[in-house]
């Protein structure tokens, strides 16, 4: 079921999602050559607690996990596409990586989500690429978000802008509904047809989130019960926000 946000919802995840923006940039500021993946969850943690906020992913066990996810930020590198665990078995990043950081808070009661991808010092021209589409793709399938129109057309519009770069679309993962849960319906694909899916309506909250590879669309969930990974070993990148549909443009919630 859809929940509709009311105004004071709104305002209480505006104050959250600009707090988790302003975490995440201060995190992804660490991301250096030697830097271990714990650092940084523990950097997350501690400007959590700084801002008198919880995290949301922290114990959060969702449908279909066998176990509570073990740590407050996503990790994930190179071909990780997402929920890499930071904290269970640290690595350090190395030049050349590129690494997506997602993160949940909780601010008063309510919930944002946020993740960006970004390179470890000196990238290659395709992983440049690989970023660069997968965060303008994000932008254009938030324009999308009004009132009247459905999840498809965001998907589409997704769909339609990656394909002349030739890359894989992950179809197995998806953006969804955020606020009183991390995660809430609609689901949200990053791909799909005009007019199809959930309507949107002013005072929805939902996360579009999409995720690109270099290669082939395919991915395999790993032991750990959380890390998904490209099934053919291809870079691949992640890019979300958090957004209010309105009455007019949509509104994005995690941004400084």
């Amino acid at each position: 079921m859809i929940r509709i946000k009311t105004k004071k919802d709104i305002e209480i995840l505006r104050e959250g999602g600009k707090r988790l923006a302003h975490i995440l940039q201060a995190v992804a500021k660490h991301v250096k050559p030697g830097v271990s993946t714990a650092f940084l969850n523990d950097k997350a943690e501690e400007l959590i607690k700084a801002g008198g906020d919880t995290s949301a992913f922290f114990k959060y066990k969702p449908k279909g996990a066998l176990r509570p996810y073990p740590a407050s930020l996503c990790v994930s590198i190179n071909d990780e596409v997402v929920h890499g665990i930071p904290n269970e078995k640290p690595r350090l990043l190395k030049e050349g990586d590129i690494v997506s950081l997602d993160l949940g808070l909780i601010h008063k009661k309510l919930i944002t989500d946020h993740a960006i991808t970004t390179g470890v010092g000196k990238i290659s021209e395709d992983a440049e690429k690989l970023l660069e589409v997968t965060k303008e793709a994000l932008m254009v399938g938030i324009k999308q978000a009004r009132p009247g129109k459905k999840t498809g057309d965001i998907g589409y519009a997704i769909q339609e802008y990656v394909k002349p770069h030739r890359l894989g679309i992950i179809e197995e993962l998806a953006g969804h509904g955020v606020g009183y849960a991390v995660h809430e319906d609609p689901f949200v694909p990053n791909f799909g047809m005009p007019g199809e899916g959930a309507l949107l309506k002013p005072g929805m909250v939902i996360a579009i989130e999409p995720m690109f590879t270099l290669s082939g669309p395919e991915v395999k969930l790993m032991s750990d019960g959380y890390t998904y990974k490209t099934r053919d070993g291809s870079l691949a990148a992640h890019f979300e926000h958090t957004i209010v549909i309105t009455d007019g443009d949509p509104e994005i919630l995690t941004m400084v």
